[in-house]
C-alpha cells in the first residue's frame, strides 16, 4: 500500500488572500504532494491548509511553506480570535494510509529539527511526537499564546525541543511553531443563537473533556475550589477526547462553539452535535446549525447521517450519496453557507471523480464505452456491474420493507440488512473501475522492454503480478456477489411481498455476476506461471459458482411458486 500521510498547518493569518496564496503556493511546487483545502477565517485572523502525499514529499513541502510564512508574516502585529504562537501556529502530520503512527512521529520530529536548524525559529513537538509527557497537549504548550512566548523561552522548563531559546528580532517576528503527529482531527464549530461568548463558553466547558474549574457558589465568579496540593479542581465534560471553547463570530453576528474532535472513534461528529443541542437547550440556547473547517473524513458523514435516519426510525441502508444528505441536514452544515461533498469530504478530494472512472458516467456513456473496440472494460466490469445491481434491489426491498405500513416495530431489522446490501454494493462498485485497471496493467506489462536479460525478467516478473491481480479481481467480484445471496434469501421470504419480484431478480443478477466472473477468474489463471496459486483461484471459484447456483435456484423455486 502506498504511504499516505496529511499535513494540516495553520497560519496566523486569515485576511489578507494575496498573503495567504503566496504561502500556500510553495506546496504544490514539490512532486507528489496535492494541496487539498485552504480554509481562512477573518474573525480568527487564521487559515487551515490541508494537503497530502507520500511522506517525503510532504515533509519538504510543510518545510517550504513554514519557511514562507515567517517571512511573509509578523507575529508582532497579529491580531485574532484563536490562540497562536506563531506564524505557522501549528503543523501536525496524520498518517491516511500505508504508515504507522509512530512512522508519522518519527517524520515529525526530523521536520522539527529541520525548521529549528535551518530556519532558526523554535519548536515544540506534540502529540504521538512529543518529548515529554507535559508537552503532549497542544493547549499547554500554546499557553499565554505570542504575547508570552519571550517569557517562555526563558524558562528552562520550556525550552524548544528545536531552534533558538532567544527572543531575537526573527523570532518575534516569526514566533514559534508546534510540530507534530496526531490522529484525524476535526475542527467543527456549532452555531448557537446567541451573541453571548460568556454563554457559548458555558456549553463549551459543559461538553469538553477537560471540564471547567470547581467554584464555590457562583459557577463563573465563585471562589476557585483547590486541592490539598493547591491546585484547581476541575468538573470534567460530557465528552471524551474533546477540546471545546466559545467565542463570538463577527462576520457571521453569532457566537460558536469551536471544538476540536481529537479522536472520532471515542466522539463522532453527530454525537458531539447532539451534546451540543442538549447542553444548549438546558441553558436556554438553541444551536442552529454547524460548520466543518477543513476536511472531514467519508465515514464521519456516512456515520452521522445513519445516526441520524435511525433516530426517525428510518432504515439506515441508504446510498453513500443519501447518508451524506441526511448528515448535511441534521446537522445544519448549510446554516452559514453551502456544504459542498466534493471539496470537503477527504476521500472525494484525494480521488475526485473524473471522466475516468466507469462509475461515475451515465449508464448510456458507460454501455457506449462497453461497446467499442476498446478491450476494456469488458465481461469483468459487466460481472461486477450485475453484482453491484444484485445487492442494490436487495438494499431496495429492505428499504421498502422497513417503511410498510404494519411493520413499524420491524424497521430496525430491515435496515440491518439494507446497511449489508449498501456495503456489498459499494464494494462492488469498486471493482467495475479496478477489473478494468487491473487489465490496463496487464498489456502495459507485456509492453515492457525484453531486449537484455535483465529487462526480460523484469517484464516477466511485471506481467505475472498483473496477472495474479487480473485474476484476482474478478475472484472477489465472485465473493462479493455470492454474499449478497443470504440478503436476496431473507428478502424474499421476509421482506414486502409487493417486491418479491425484485428479489427474483437481485438472485438472477447475483448468480449471472458470480458465474460471469469466474469466466474472468479461468481465461486470467490461465496464463499463470504459478501453477499452484492458478490451481486454487479456479478450485475455489468453481466451488463458488456451485453454491451460487444451488442458492439461485432455490431462491426462485421459493419466487415463483409464492408467485403463481
Amino acid at each position: 500500500m502506498k504511504r499516505i500521510i496529511e499535513c494540516v498547518p495553520n497560519i496566523s493569518e486569515g485576511r489578507d488572500r494575496q498573503k495567504i496564496d503566496a504561502i500556500t503556493s510553495v506546496i504544490e511546487t514539490v512532486e507528489g504532494v496535492r494541496l487539498l483545502d485552504v480554509d481562512p477565517g477573518k474573525a480568527t485572523n487564521r487559515t487551515v491548509i490541508t494537503f497530502a502525499g507520500e511522506p517525503v514529499a510532504v515533509c519538504e513541502a510543510a518545510f517550504r511553506l513554514i519557511a514562507k510564512a515567517a517571512g511573509t508574516l509578523d507575529m508582532s502585529t497579529h491580531q485574532g480570535e484563536h490562540p497562536r504562537m506563531g506564524a505557522t501556529d501549528v503543523c501536525p502530520l496524520v498518517p491516511i494510509s500505508g504508515i504507522t503512527m509512530e512512522e508519522t512521529a518519527e517524520f515529525a520530529r526530523k521536520l522539527g529539527k529541520r525548521v529549528g536548524d535551518e530556519l532558526k525559529i523554535p519548536v515544540y513537538l506534540y502529540e504521538y511526537a512529543a518529548s515529554e509527557q507535559y508537552r503532549k497537549n497542544l493547549a499547554d504548550i500554546r499557553t499565554g499564546e505570542y504575547e508570552a512566548l519571550e517569557k517562555k523561552l526563558s524558562d528552562p522548563q520550556w525550552k524548544p525541543d528545536f531552534g533558538p531559546s532567544d527572543f531575537n528580532e526573527h523570532v518575534k517576528q516569526a514566533g514559534a511553531t508546534v510540530i507534530g503527529a496526531r490522529d484525524f482531527l476535526v475542527a467543527y464549530n456549532v452555531n448557537l443563537n446567541t451573541t453571548s461568548v460568556r454563554k457559548a463558553n458555558s456549553v463549551a466547558f459543559d461538553i469538553r473533556e477537560k471540564g471547567r474549574v470547581k467554584r464555590k457558589g457562583d459557577p463563573v465568579t465563585g471562589e476557585i475550589v483547590k486541592d490539598g496540593k493547591g491546585e484547581p479542581v476541575w468538573i470534567p465534560g460530557s465528552l471524551r477526547a474533546v477540546k471545546a471553547i466559545g467565542w463570538f463570530i463577527e462576520e457571521y453576528g453569532i457566537a460558536q462553539i469551536s471544538i476540536n474532535l481529537t479522536n472520532l472513534n471515542t466522539t463522532p461528529l453527530h454525537i458531539a452535535f447532539d451534546e451540543c443541542c442538549t447542553k444548549a437547550q438546558e441553558r436556554g440556547l438553541r444551536v442552529t446549525g454547524s460548520e466543518i473547517v477543513g476536511l472531514v473524513p467519508l465515514n464521519s458523514m456516512t456515520e452521522a447521517g445513519k445516526y441520524f435516519l435511525k433516530k426517525q426510525n428510518r432504515s439506515a441502508g441508504a446510498s453513500e450519496n443519501e447518508l451524506i444528505k441526511s448528515a448535511i441536514l441534521s446537522l445544519g452544515l448549510n446554516d452559514l453557507f453551502p456544504f459542498k461533498p466534493n471539496e470537503k469530504i477527504i476521500e472525494y478530494r484525494l480521488s475526485p471523480m473524473n471522466n475516468k472512472s466507469l462509475i461515475t458516467r451515465t449508464v448510456s456513456d458507460f454501455i457506449d464505452e462497453v461497446s467499442s473496440e476498446s478491450p476494456a472494460p469488458g465481461g469483468g466490469s459487466a460481472a461486477a456491474l450485475l453484482g453491484s445491481l444484485a445487492a442494490a434491489l436487495a438494499a431496495m426491498v429492505a428499504n421498502l420493507s422497513s417503511q410498510k405500513r404494519g411493520w413499524e416495530n420491524r424497521w430496525e431489522e430491515f435496515s440491518g440488512w439494507a446497511e449489508k446490501a449498501q456495503g456489498i454494493k459499494s464494494e462492488l462498485l469498486k471493482l467495475v473501475d479496478e477489473d478494468a485497471r487491473a487489465f490496463t496493467k496487464v498489456m502495459d506489462a507485456f509492453g515492457l522492454p525484453k531486449n537484455t536479460p535483465e529487462e526480460k525478467t523484469t517484464r516477466d516478473a511485471a506481467i505475472e503480478t498483473a496477472s495474479v491481480h487480473a485474476a484476482e479481481i474478478p475472484f472477489r467480484v465472485m465473493k462479493y456477489s455470492f454474499d449478497s445471496f443470504a440478503i436476496i434469501k431473507a428478502m424474499a421470504e421476509q421482506g414486502n411481498p409487493n417486491s418479491i419480484s425484485d428479489a427474483g431478480v437481485a438472485a438472477k443478477c447475483a448468480g449471472s455476476a458470480v458465474n460471469s466472473a469466474y469466466l474472468n477468474v479461468l481465461i486470467n489463471a490461465k496464463g499463470l506461471k504459478d501453477r499452484n496459486k492458478a490451481g486454487k483461484l479456479v478450485s475455489e471459484g468453481g466451488k463458488i459458482t456451485e453454491e451460487s447456483d444451488k442458492m439461485e435456484n432455490e431462491i426462485m423455486d421459493f419466487i415463483i411458486e409464492k408467485l403463481k
